[in-house]
């Protein structure tokens, strides 16, 4: 088999092992007992899945139920549950109607009730109920997502702004007992980050979210500068928290197949955190210095990187960091590298991520196709078309952060 049918067979293996079915249901059949109804939320870019879950699970026992997730997400129709579409990575009014609805689902409920919330990346931008105005909240939004920000820091800001983050709907829920599944997305699990914290009490303060408008010059307005100034919830009493996957995951099963294939796994780490640019360019050093050694070997990184947008291209992050990847290890007949976004999209684009080996940046170079120069605009995607790299999945039904991959075989 070629380099590149090996790729594919190791992104299956770790897309399939981080479904949320098997892992929801786990955690469901731990459920407090409740003499009261029974309600589900869901909100992420795997909602649908993790809703489905939970109903197959559950059936009749679920009294109401609302879903939020990405547009072209709903895959059908799930009893009991309504499903919402909404926008991401920048929410819309669909949004915000979607997480009114959820709001009015957990007015008035009493002590004996029980909220089953299950939450997965994206929650960010899909569950808002927002104390600006939706405009004003978008442009801070599209800030944040283009200067670099990590996701807690960009997290730290929303959950200021916003009626349901940082532990706040949580509190609306009460005396119902909340019983959350989380679906991690971001590095190190951090619980009041991930979907910025709607049922978990906020570790950030508000000297921390006015030092990141310090750090990257974000244009505020007095309102929200007053709004950034106010704490959070910082306890919460009526919340159970449950942690069913994350990036780890990702990275074992790939390792698992990588085995399987012949090659020798190498895990470097769950925790990238970096540019995508460097992240590329780190594993074609990588294989400049490794793909005459004679060894199969397979380089797994895990985590999310970022990318400061200087230019007006179409890419994502692990777009990026594929193409960069391009000219370290043009030449070499025996490598390739991949990164995929668990969820099935990379940036505002149908690809889920990128893939290149020894030929990639020759076929651009005969094409008069410069990588710097996509790179400059941040246009990855189209250059990546141009040689046969993009990866497109569509949307997976999980989001456990992304993977990357050097493959010498």
């Amino acid at each position: 088999m070629g380099i590149r049918s090996d790729a594919s067979l190791i992104m299956k293996a770790a897309l399939d092992s981080a479904l949320p079915d098997n892992a929801v249901k786990e955690a469901l059949s731990k459920l407090p007992d409740n003499n009261g109804k029974k309600y589900v939320v869901a909100i992420g870019k795997a909602a649908w899945q993790m809703s489905k879950a939970a109903s197959d699970f559950l059936g009749e026992k679920i009294t109401d139920g609302v879903c939020i997730t990405k547009y072209e997400h709903v895959l059908g129709e799930i009893p009991s549950i309504r499903c919402f579409e909404a926008g991401h990575p920048v929410l819309d009014d669909n949004s915000v109607s979607a997480t009114r609805e959820a709001e009015k689902l957990v007015e008035g409920l009493s002590k004996d009730d029980l909220v089953i919330f299950l939450i997965s990346g994206g929650g960010s931008a899909l569950f808002e109920d927002p104390a600006i105005s939706l405009s004003e909240l978008q442009d801070i939004n599209k800030q944040l997502l283009s200067c670099g920000a990590s996701i807690t820091e960009i997290n730290t800001i929303r959950k200021r702004l916003s009626n349901v983050k940082g532990g706040k709907f949580a509190k609306k829920c009460e005396p119902a007992t909340v019983f959350s599944i989380i679906l991690s997305d971001i590095i190190g699990d951090p619980l009041d980050m991930i979907a910025s914290g709607p049922a978990y009490p906020d570790s950030a303060t508000s000297k921390d979210a006015l030092g990141i408008v310090k750090k990257y010059d974000l244009k505020l307005s007095g309102t929200v500068l007053s709004l950034l100034e106010k704490e959070t919830p910082k306890e919460l009493s009526n919340v159970i928290t449950n942690i069913t996957g994350s990036v780890k995951q990702l990275c074992k099963a790939a390792m698992t197949k990588c085995k399987e294939l012949g090659y020798e796994p190498v895990f470097l780490t769950a925790a990238l955190d970096c540019e995508a640019r460097e992240a590329g360019r780190f594993l074609s050093a990588i294989a400049r210095e490794h793909a005459s050694d004679g060894s199969s070997m397979a380089y797994i990184l895990g985590g999310e990187t970022v990318v400061h947008i200087t230019g007006k291209g179409l890419g994502g992050r692990n777009q990026e960091l594929a193409l960069s990847a391009a000219p370290g290890i043009s030449g070499l007949s025996n490598v390739c590298v991949f990164s995929v976004g668990s969820d099935g999209t990379d940036g505002p684009t149908d690809a889920a991520g990128g893939i290149v080996d020894g030929a990639s940046a020759g076929i651009l170079k005969e094409k008069g196709i410069s990588i710097d120069a996509l790179l400059q605009n941040n246009d990855s995607y189209n250059g990546l078309k141009e040689c046969d790299g993009l990866i497109i999945t569509g949307p997976t039904g999980t989001n456990v952060n992304d993977i990357a991959v050097l493959l010498i075989k």
